[in-house]
């Protein structure tokens, strides 16, 4: 445990019950009493946008003149049931962790999912894959066609698989973003036809169980997008009558607007379990409130994971019930395993976006996750507004929460001010101060005769030190009271649990660039895996066993049409999957191609300076060249659109699509040259170039099969 630093700011002294930091403070007191009951069960914590001003408090910029009073007693009716921290991996935000080398892979998934060791999550949220770009790339579906069916593709299996490992007791919840084309029937609409629908997700719960022994414990509905009601009933239907009652119905991961609904439905009502909105800014509308259903930050976070980042996560698990009554939160996203060149980079827990160097970083969002999850378990609950949860006076939050047997409590404070630690999507605003509080401690508790206390304290001035989830020892509590100075910008957990650790390993390998050169075979990969580095940003790129002699797999891409995917206003028109450092300048690409005779794709290519991904991708600068089967045409664009064309001309007779070419694109500069087969195709100088750098990339001309082999990448 670590002891040292903290002692600087929060220093325990001789006074029995007293807290002072070297700040001296008026006192503000609080009880803590479990005699009047607690307040809602906490539901854990995960990662939609808005909130309300924050007008039910008032704002003293100054020093209060007396203390602040607060009780902490469960004689009254206790809260709602606490249900969980989280985490989110999905849009394809965990890519490049399977590929870690094994002592750092598995450090980074104890600092995510060991109890009492960093994070310690209770709740495991993933992305049910969908074939298209659904943030930062693409997860591969489990069925690509109604026939095209694998429950082996894909990296969260193994995500959900590792975090039962370290937890068992960890809940799993799967969502869809996007959907394979097949679902749509001609639309854009995943509700067209309604029971292949139902059919589609309940295969997905179907397989976890099967194939991977897992329970999926929620299930939801469509990420930030349209419900339907009917699908909702005949979901819950399907999943009773296939035995799986156990798994509850969120909905509807996007706003609160499905409240009204479930008021007005009691079917609806009925087959819903929990109301799950994105990003409420800690608060819940009166319709929602009024379901009685529980209310969960479904998705939030989103920040970026640097000290304002983890003050922001702080906010957010305590303003969550004090404001809104919410039970748990789920952080988009778990961690940051992808190119920090793709959408919202370090919006993770913790980063691990070098698995060629072994390179991580532990942030601070783990230990605010650790502030509570160490300290609370699923089923716990919260002590009400007013005995044990509510605003300090000079702003910040307390929560209290208590075990099923109300032999222990917790008491998480947070005095974080927003100006330093904004959050992604709007939260109320306010002033904080220096505040001091006594806390008495009723009822179940008032037998209670000291408290670990967890204290972190972050600096954000420049180049000051910070004081991230610190052991601070036992805090003697003296006829049932104590008191506490509680200064700006510090989150604290008092707690009769005695097990909390910061969980250390060995300083993790300096960071390095993507090594080159850089080779892949694409041989050493099990059927419907992912190349490691390859991230598709559209369609879908797997290793499919070959027949051919000497060659026996192949890297695919298999989405046979456009999927329904969450760009917009436009959709992906056509796959691509990008690789690399996106700093390069001047690199040589190679690699083999060629198309099926069998829903092959109308054609292929490979890329450099790729200047974007996610959907973005649509939008991107490059040097692409391209092979048209139809035409027979090769061109050289400067954008993935084609709208400008640097070069084109006719294929030489002796290219054949159907058996294995050699694609290879140099850029040096201005200068480029394209060959196949180690011929010349075009070989230029050019006036002016769009994108400098960027990332290599692979692709064809429409959804449609092709087969690629041997890459090779290195500097020109």
């Amino acid at each position: 445990m670590e002891m040292g630093h903290a002692y600087n700011f929060f220093v325990l002294l001789a006074f029995p019950g007293l807290i002072l930091s070297r700040a001296q403070c008026a006192l503000q007191k609080v009880n803590v009493d479990d005699s009047y009951g607690v307040g809602r069960n906490f539901d854990g914590i995960g990662a939609i946008s808005g909130g309300g001003p924050r007008n039910c408090w008032a704002v003293d910029g100054g020093m209060p003149n007396d203390h602040q009073k607060i009780t902490v007693d469960d004689s009254y009716e206790l809260g709602r049931y606490f249900d969980g921290i989280g985490g989110l991996s999905a849009g394809a935000t965990s890519k490049l962790l399977v590929n870690y080398p094994e002592a750092q892979r598995n450090q980074v998934l104890d600092f995510l999912f060991k109890p009492n060791f960093g994070a310690s999550l209770q709740i495991l949220k993933v992305e049910i894959g969908g074939d298209s770009q659904s943030t930062d790339g693409v997860e591969s579906s489990h069925m690509h066609t109604e026939e095209d069916v694998s429950f082996q593709r894909g990296y969260e299996w193994w995500m959900m698989k590792e975090a039962k490992k370290r937890n068992p007791n960890i809940k799993l919840y799967g969502l869809p973003w996007v959907f394979p084309g097949w679902l749509g029937n001609g639309t854009f609409n995943p509700y067209a036809m309604r029971e292949k629908l139902v059919y589609y997700i309940t295969s997905w719960i179907k397989g976890a169980a099967k194939v991977h022994n897992l329970q999926i414990d929620y299930i939801g509905i469509w990420n930030e997008r349209s419900y339907d009601i009917d699908y909702i009933k005949m979901l819950r239907m399907s999943l009773d009558n296939q035995g799986f009652s156990h798994t509850q119905i969120v909905a509807a991961d996007g706003g609160w607007g499905i409240a009204s609904d479930v008021l007005k439905d009691p079917d609806l009502a009925n087959a819903v379990c929990i109301l799950g909105a994105h990003y409420p800014g800690s608060m819940a509308t009166a319709d929602a409130q009024k379901t009685g259903k529980k209310l969960w930050a479904s998705e939030e976070y989103s920040a970026f994971n640097n000290l304002a980042g983890g003050g922001c996560w702080a906010r957010v698990l305590n303003e969550g019930y004090v404001n809104g009554n919410l039970t748990s939160a789920i952080a988009w996203n778990l961690i940051s395993s992808y190119s920090a060149a793709l959408p919202y980079s370090g919006s993770g827990l913790m980063t691990a976006n070098q698995p060629w160097s072994g390179y991580y970083v532990v942030n601070t969002p783990i230990w605010m996750s650790a502030h509570y999850t160490q300290f609370t378990e699923i089923g716990w609950s919260y002590l009400d507004h007013g005995h044990g949860s509510g605003h300090l006076d000079s702003n910040g939050s307390y929560i209290a929460l208590t075990s099923p047997d109300r032999s222990q409590l917790t008491i998480v404070i947070e005095n974080m001010d927003p100006h330093d630690a904004p959050c992604f999507y709007p939260m109320p605003k306010y002033t904080v101060a220096p505040q001091t509080v006594t806390f008495t401690l009723k009822g179940s508790f008032s037998k209670i005769q000291e408290l670990e206390v967890w204290f972190s304290f972050f600096n954000f001035t420049q180049g000051g030190h910070s004081d991230i989830f610190i052991y601070q020892g036992p805090l003697k509590i003296v006829n049932g009271s104590f008191s506490l100075t509680v200064m700006p910008n510090v989150v604290i957990t008092l707690t009769t649990v005695k097990s909390g650790r910061k969980g250390q390993y060995p300083t993790p390998p300096p960071p390095a660039p993507f090594p080159l050169p850089y080779k892949d075979t694409f041989q050493d990969y099990a059927e419907f895996s992912e190349p490691y580095n390859l991230a598709p940003q559209a369609g879908s790129f797997e290793i499919r066993s070959s027949s051919e002699p000497g060659i026996p797999k192949v890297l695919r891409q298999v989405v046979p049409q456009p999927p329904i995917d969450t760009c917009l206003p436009k959709r992906m028109p056509r796959p691509i999957a990008v690789i690399g450092n996106h700093s390069w300048a001047d690199v040589r690409v190679e690699i083999m191609c060629r198309v099926p005779a069998s829903n092959g794709s109308s054609g292929l290519f490979i890329a450099s300076r790729v200047s974007s991904g996610g959907c973005s991708a649509m939008y991107s600068n490059g040097l692409y060249f391209w092979l048209l089967l139809e035409e027979r045409k090769f061109l050289l664009s400067s954008d993935y659109a084609q709208k400008v064309v640097y070069a084109n001309g006719t294929l030489p007779n002796s290219i054949d699509f159907n058996t294995w070419t050699s694609m290879s694109l140099f850029a040096q500069g201005k200068k480029v040259r394209g060959m196949l087969n180690s011929k010349d195709v075009f070989n230029l100088e050019l006036k002016t170039v769009v994108s400098a750098y960027g990332f290599v990339a692979i692709g064809t001309n429409d959804f449609g099969m092709a087969d690629f082999i041997n890459m090779f990448i290195d500097k020109t």
